[in-house]
């Protein structure tokens, strides 16, 4: 089974002395929010995580179990109990609005946490997943009497949320969606149809369940453009908040996956359910993608938190496993043969993993940051670019941390060898959850268009700009840094190329829109290697700066080099991959394909 350990000491790296929270969270008013504090939240999260819900991972690798005559779905052992020390801890409401029974705790904060979740067992932290996108989906389209009777119950975690979008026919495309919403004489609809896919559709571990669900009123234009949210709960609730008899919604099944085998992916039946409008008619995908957009950036966190635990299994069997002698001669000559760690490949793959764990832990953290200043900035400039900026990264964090997650398994199951591919060690469970992290909230194409088409084209580069005049500061501001000078020349390359990147991308799609498809999968790479870039500079001026130990700022530099000389170059082939064109994806006629 493979063990997790909490990186607390990265983390708080991450947060005091490279991201600086103290002083931004007390610019934004939260000055209650000290590093004392935000201690005692790391240590206690680190002992749920470790100590409860690490344990069950892989006994939830044996699954959920469903009765098919009611529709129920029971979670694997220890998971129900597990949630409800989690609710005890009042960790549902760490980052909701004080005003709904939450902590008002920073949502940086917040995505440290959850990283430890989702390293410790993802299948048990898709759960209480969706109940926080559930949350800001009411507390930014919900009217009065709904924040009212679901935000607090939400918050507390007694009550789960889901989002229901996708259907047998209909996945991406959401204008096909045929389900359908017809209204009731009390201001109540009818919802009627069958969502697939839908993360802890059904489960045991809360006293309600409440989908939010696209549908189409009768009236509704065709396409996209004609699609409303409801809110539908698994126990009908009233208005004043009691809860009812259980409404016409029910599991139709569990779906038979890959991986995350104790997380219940269901598909839903709803046969004429009582349920809510949340928002306006026909403006329901604008307040999906308020619940869509959070999910997005914790499935990153979901990348991150397998490649952590995948690296720190690999590296203590890389420390114990006995294979051969080094080439250069015994490194340990005591020893029968050398711990397989003195062995160049495969301290290429360790390395891979930790320059992609630290670099993408930063990544994140900066993206979540800004959240809180989109939320809480002192004028509204500083709101506007934070928005612009956490929309930007957020396509990037999504894709590369849960590409990079699936990387990073499989380096890991490679240094385990015949032993990784076999359940003992827990690296195939690991290679087995990752792979949904690539597909949900998403796939990595979708998340490629979004940047380029949307984030680049549509929006004009708005997020990337503010993110490079902060790359650009630290450039001017750390130019006289010794410590940086072996940097400081290729990322001020690569943000160039970036740039001109982007250039020749919008000039391409102006003559012919398929250079956006053709270009936005290479484009989505390139930027994230060279983000991580700005953040191992950032590291080692860090490092360098701080109270840190010699081998932490070694550490640190060694890592850093590590990335420049061997994984930012592949910046290369997906500037030459785009620079190409598109003919080379089209020219091919589609008989041809046979």
């Amino acid at each position: 089974m493979s063990q997790y350990r909490a990186p607390l000491d990265d983390i708080r790296f991450d947060l005091f002395d490279v991201l600086k929270v103290e002083s931004v969270l007390a610019d934004l008013g939260q000055t209650d929010v000290n590093r004392e504090l935000i201690d005692a939240v790391l240590e206690e999260g680190a002992r749920f995580t470790t100590q409860v819900l690490a344990p069950l991972n892989a006994i939830g690798d044996q699954g959920c179990t469903f009765d098919k005559a009611s529709g129920d779905v029971t979670t694997p052992p220890g998971f129900s109990a597990a949630y409800a020390q989690f609710v005890e801890g009042g960790w549902p409401g760490l980052n909701a609005p004080v005003d709904f029974g939450g902590q008002g705790m920073p949502q940086v904060l917040g995505a440290a946490m959850k990283e430890m979740i989702d390293a410790a067992n993802l299948a048990w932290g898709n759960f209480p997943l969706l109940s926080h996108g559930a949350t800001e989906a009411l507390l930014h389209h919900g009217n009065e009497w709904q924040q009212d009777v679901f935000l607090k119950p939400l918050v507390e975690g007694r009550w789960t949320g889901t989002m229901c979008l996708t259907e047998p026919h209909a996945g991406t495309d959401l204008g096909l969606l045929r389900t359908r919403a017809v209204p009731n004489n009390d201001d109540s609809y009818a919802i009627t149809g069958t969502k697939i896919f839908i993360t802890a559709g059904e489960h045991d571990m809360a006293e309600n369940i409440l989908h939010l669900v696209l549908a189409k009123l009768p009236d509704a234009p065709a396409g996209s453009r004609g699609i409303s949210l409801f809110m539908v709960p698994k126990f009908k609730v009233g208005k004043d908040g009691a809860m009812g008899e259980r409404n016409a919604v029910r599991c139709g099944a569990l779906e038979h996956k890959m991986g995350i085998h104790g997380s219940a992916t269901c598909v839903m039946n709803f046969d004429g359910a009582e349920g809510w409008l949340v928002g306006e008619p026909h403006k329901g995908l604008m307040a999906m993608f308020t619940m869509m957009n959070t999910a997005r950036l914790a499935v990153g966190l979901q990348g991150l938190g397998l490649a952590d635990r995948a690296y720190q299994n690999a590296l203590a069997y890389a420390r114990e496993r006995l294979q051969m002698r080094a080439l250069s001669g015994p490194k340990f000559p005591e020893k029968p043969a050398d711990p397989i760690i003195v062995h160049p490949d495969v301290r290429r793959m360790l390395l891979t993993q930790k320059a992609l764990v630290e670099g993408g832990r930063l990544l994140a953290y900066h993206a979540f940051l800004n959240v809180d200043i989109a939320h809480h900035g002192a004028d509204e400039a500083a709101r506007h670019d934070a928005d612009a900026l956490v929309g930007f990264l957020t396509p990037i964090v999504k894709a590369c941390l849960t590409e990079w997650g699936n990387e990073c398994t499989y380096h890991a199951l490679q240094c385990f060898g015949g032993h990784g591919y076999i359940a003992e060690h827990g690296m195939e469970q690991l290679a087995r959850d990752a792979r949904i992290t690539t597909l949900y909230e998403g796939t990595t194409g979708i998340q490629a268009l979004d940047l380029v088409g949307r984030k680049l084209l549509q929006l004009k580069g708005e997020g990337m700009r503010v993110f490079l005049t902060e790359v650009k500061a630290f450039c001017a501001a750390e130019a006289n840094n010794s410590a940086l000078a072996e940097f400081m020349p290729e990322l001020t390359a690569k943000l160039d190329e970036w740039q001109a990147l982007s250039m020749r991308i919008a000039k391409d799609a102006m003559a012919n829109p398929d250079e956006i498809g053709g270009a936005a999968w290479d484009y989505l790479f390139h930027s994230g290697y060279v983000a991580l870039a700005y953040w191992w500079a950032r590291s080692v001026a860090a490092a360098e700066a701080s109270s840190r130990s010699q081998a932490f700022k070694d550490a640190k530099r060694e890592t850093a080099r590590f990335y420049f000389a061997r994984l930012l170059p592949r910046t290369l082939a997906h500037k030459a991959a785009i620079e190409s064109g598109v003919g080379n994806l089209t020219a091919l006629d589609v008989a041809a394909f046979d």
